[in-house]
């Protein structure tokens, strides 16, 4: 994965996004420990999970995918910035496969988290480019996978749906047996001649 701070190649990619992106990398040259709250739609959208559920799907998209984009975490919830469109198309994606429906049989969909999907006309909290000097308060924001690129590559619909899915099945432990009789009496035979 990617450092825990933003290159300034990676500093101009997220300001881009903003309407005025000098004033964004000049507050970010004066105060480089400062978030910033940035449009999503145009450069980029992201997707919010809860902490847990959002570091199975990272997981699966670093061990058994392509990788991901650029990872936030923010007040217990993991922002996956994906490609501009995903917000809109995710959760059409994620309904076909039948996701959380109280009513399926498979029990890998029945308790999962519900995932945010900010796009067109919604905002999110970034992290600022660097971290925070040891010795000080913890941040409540801060990057997992920080952009290091002016272009970074982003997963579009199809493959957070896929990171999701089998994040979910990671999640739940299925088997071929039945469930244990927890009243049956068991006798240990291994002393038995």
């Amino acid at each position: 994965m990617s450092s825990a701070w933003v290159t300034p190649e990676g500093a101009a990619w997220l300001a881009s996004t903003g309407t005025y992106p000098r004033s964004t990398l000049a507050l970010w040259d004066e105060r480089p420990d400062a978030p910033a709250v940035l449009p999503c739609g145009a450069v980029f959208d992201v997707v919010s999970a809860p902490a847990l559920f959002g570091r199975r799907m990272l997981d699966r998209l670093w061990d058994d995918g392509p990788g991901s984009g650029p990872v936030a975490e923010y007040r217990g919830r993991m922002l996956l910035f994906a490609a501009p469109g995903t917000a809109q198309r995710l959760p059409a994606l994620l309904e076909w496969e039948e996701w959380g429906s109280r009513g399926h049989s498979s029990s890998r969909t029945a308790d999962i988290p519900p995932l945010l999907c900010h796009g067109n006309g919604d905002a999110v909290t970034v992290p600022p480019p660097m971290p925070a000097a040891p010795g000080t308060r913890p941040r409540t924001v801060r990057w997992l996978v920080a952009p290091d690129t002016r272009h970074p590559w982003l997963p579009g619909p199809e493959i957070m749906v896929w990171a999701a899915v089998r994040a979910a099945r990671a999640a739940v432990r299925i088997s071929i047996f039945p469930p244990a009789d927890l009243d049956a009496k068991v006798y240990d035979v291994s002393r038995r001649r």
